[in-house]
């Protein structure tokens, strides 16, 4: 691993996005980019028709004054922004982490991710943003925007950082699980946690085939992995293994089943986000 991303906003999952990409820039030696989207502005409320309302100086004066506000509105917005930038470093750099750079963008938060993480091997990003009191039921209008559109894997910031020396692999046989499980046996971000490894569903023998065939591969890579397969429903069996076990970080493949879908019988992924108070690592 040689770089991370992470995404801040200046909300009060900032501070737990510099602690987790910190976590992890200290186990890989990888460097960091901390990015600030601005977004476009998108207005609340319904346009003004002018014509006929004002006559035409007032027109004039009226407009000149709008763009003098927005001009204004624009330039708080980008000093907010530059110091969200410049605290978040100094969090980094207080951590030891070298190689920390800063980088303010224009535009759709989606977008800006596309592009900029074809440089990077890792994301992390906060669970909730700026409303994250107002909503704690609910996930960040982004969130799933971006875990959808990216291609790297995606670290979700808890609300807090506590220290990780365990974790869990939610397990269901399909590509971005086996996907996972490669990753990590070659990572250098889990060496020496404890893992575990979990399947939810009846033991059926394909089921057990494949739960051998990765417990092999995460033993090849230097893991001591305690693997089983339990029956039940899998978000409410993932959740209480982690309760029970004091996991410290799940990871998932993300979002099995198309958007429409999920609208209909919800989705395992955005139940354990939405649900579980730990960090949680994606795979696409």
């Amino acid at each position: 691993m040689t770089k991370l991303m992470a995404m801040i906003d200046g909300s009060i999952y900032s501070r737990s996005v510099c602690d987790h990409t910190a976590w992890a820039a200290q186990r890989t030696e990888a460097t960091v980019d901390i990015v600030h989207v601005l977004g476009r502005r998108t207005g609340t409320e319904a346009p003004v028709n002018l014509s006929g309302n004002l006559s035409a100086d007032g027109r004039a004066a009226l407009l000149e004054e709008l763009a003098e506000h927005d001009a204004q509105t624009a330039k708080m917005a980008q000093k907010r922004g530059r110091l969200i930038l410049d605290e978040a470093k100094t969090f980094l750099q207080e951590d030891g982490i070298d190689g920390v750079t800063a980088k303010l963008r224009h535009g759709d938060l989606v977008e800006t991710v596309l592009d900029l993480e074809r440089e990077a091997d890792l994301m992390v990003i906060g669970k909730r943003g700026e409303a994250a009191d107002f909503a704690k039921l609910h996930l960040g209008s982004n969130l799933e925007r971006v875990v959808r559109s990216s291609h790297i894997p995606i670290m979700v910031a808890s609300r807090a950082f506590k220290p990780i020396s365990s974790f869990l692999i939610a397990f269901d046989g399909r590509n971005t699980a086996m996907k996972a499980v490669d990753h990590i046996a070659r990572s250098p971000l889990f060496a020496g946690l404890r893992c575990r490894l979990l399947m939810v569903g009846q033991d059926r023998p394909d089921a057990r085939k494949k739960l051998d065939d990765a417990e092999t591969i995460l033993k090849s890579g230097g893991f001591e992995v305690s693997a089983e397969i339990v029956a039940g429903q899998p978000d409410k069996v993932i959740a209480d293994t982690v309760e029970r076990e004091g996991i410290d970080l799940l990871v998932m493949g993300a979002y099995s089943h198309s958007r429409l879908r999920t609208l209909f019988i919800g989705s395992t992924t955005a139940e354990m986000v939405r649900g579980c108070l730990i960090p949680i690592m994606l795979f696409r």
